[in-house]
């Protein structure tokens, strides 16, 4: 089922998760390469919600790649035999196609749930449950939770796993996406009496070096003829400011308010083989078509692409301005 579901719907799809997760007595969770919190969020927090329901069952979350900025979140488990995967159930959240799954080992599951809100591209597990309108997949679990409050069980620190990838993708709850229903479900988290001081001093101090190189984006980033800013982070200037990818990445926030700007975009030099990766985010235009066009995809407002030398990447600043420019010029109630 990999439409927009109606209430209904919704409720017999996360019946018969449910059902599928009590018929089995080891469950692995997946989740997409390069961790956000929404992916580690919902991964962990499905996790501590099937642990409190059926503290009996063996759950496993297995993944190599890590997040230093989410490393607040508590570590993974350590690898098991192949053998282990055989007879387990899989659930792969946050993730819409296969090639994207980090721990390659889903294949060997005895089933896949695959859990996801983005566009629907490939439907690859026995049940996918799939909202495109959801603002995070976090927010998915968060209403796996609520509409089985009377069967299944959730700790605090679960709750603050689930309400951390909430706030992260949705912007603290200012993207388009976020529903009434979204702050709903948030407040059911809140209620298990999560410490928000301590969650948001994790996610949005900053160090002294950081505050340095936000001024330097700040000098250095440019603007087109019509509202796109973007940066480009070279390799010199991620060695001088002592960036990892996931550092040099966060870039694309700093530009998000520009009066006029409808979209910017960050380019991240990865020497290691040799691409441009794109971070590109906008306001009021959808620009994912952008994206895929530049062999990536995403939400209509976020999204992520790769190009492949200096010439593709102006290529797509000068597709990303002449998109602004269009909308602009049919559009009105923009800022």
């Amino acid at each position: 089922m990999s439409e927009n579901l109606s209430g209904n719907m919704t409720h017999q799809i996360i019946c018969a998760i449910y059902e599928k997760i009590k018929a089995y007595d080891r469950i692995m969770l997946f989740r997409h390469i390069r961790p956000d919190g929404d992916c580690v969020g919902s991964t962990k927090g499905m996790k501590g919600i099937i642990l409190n329901t059926f503290p009996e069952k063996e759950v496993y979350l297995i993944d190599e790649q890590k997040s230093d900025f989410l490393s607040f979140m508590g570590e993974d488990d350590a690898p098991v035999a192949d053998e282990m995967y055989h007879d387990a159930l899989g659930i792969v959240i946050d993730t819409a196609t296969t090639d994207r799954i980090s721990n390659k080992k889903f294949a060997l599951c005895k089933e896949i749930i695959k859990i996801d809100h983005h566009l629907e591209r490939e439907p690859y597990g026995v049940i996918n449950w799939v909202e495109e309108d959801a603002s995070s997949a976090c927010e998915m679990i968060a209403k796996f939770f609520v509409t089985l409050k009377n069967d299944v069980k959730i700790d605090r620190d679960s709750a603050a796993h689930i309400y951390t990838g909430m706030v992260t993708d949705s912007g603290r709850f200012r993207y388009d996406g976020v529903s009434g229903d979204t702050l709903r479900y948030a407040a059911a988290l809140l209620d298990q009496g999560i410490d928000t001081e301590t969650l948001y001093a994790h996610l949005y101090l900053q160090n002294f070096e950081t505050l340095k190189f936000k001024s330097h984006v700040y000098q250095q980033m440019q603007m087109t003829d019509h509202g796109v800013a973007y940066i480009f982070i070279s390799h010199e200037m991620q060695q001088a400011f002592d960036l990892d990818f996931e550092s040099a990445s966060a870039c694309v926030s700093y530009m998000d308010a520009i009066k006029g700007c409808l979209c910017w975009l960050a380019f991240i030099e990865n020497t290691q083989d040799h691409t441009i990766r794109v971070r590109l985010r906008s306001r009021f235009a959808s620009i994912n078509h952008i994206a895929e066009k530049y062999h990536g995809g995403g939400h209509a407002c976020a999204s992520g692409a790769t190009v492949y030398s200096k010439e593709e990447m102006e290529a797509l600043i000068r597709d990303a301005d002449d998109h602004i420019k269009a909308y602009k010029e049919s559009h009105t109630g923009w800022l």
